[in-house]
């Protein structure tokens, strides 16, 4: 499925690939898959919230991954749920 994107929302779907590089293998390893596949398949408000979590701490999104946290903000904890449940699914 080859979705077209105008200029603008090209250059910012490249942004939101470039700040999904974390520079931390375990966070990488999570979010360019889930980005570079999945991302545009999310409606608006998918897509708002997934660039909201990446406003958050490395550090945070790394205990949230590994779950040995839980997002405090539920709408978080519901995106980082899909991003592991996307990669569970593209590990079979």
């Amino acid at each position: 499925m080859t979705i077209k994107l105008s200029e603008e929302e090209r250059a910012e779907y490249n942004r939101v690939i470039w700040h999904s590089r974390r520079g931390m293998l375990e966070l990488d390893l999570v979010l360019e898959p889930f980005v570079k596949n999945h991302y545009l398949k999310l409606d608006e408000e998918g897509q708002a919230l997934y660039r909201r979590l990446l406003l958050c701490e490395d550090q945070d999104l790394f205990n949230w991954f590994l779950k040995k946290a839980v997002a405090s903000d539920v709408d978080l904890a519901a995106m980082v749920e899909m991003i592991l449940q996307y990669s569970r699914s593209q590990a079979k």
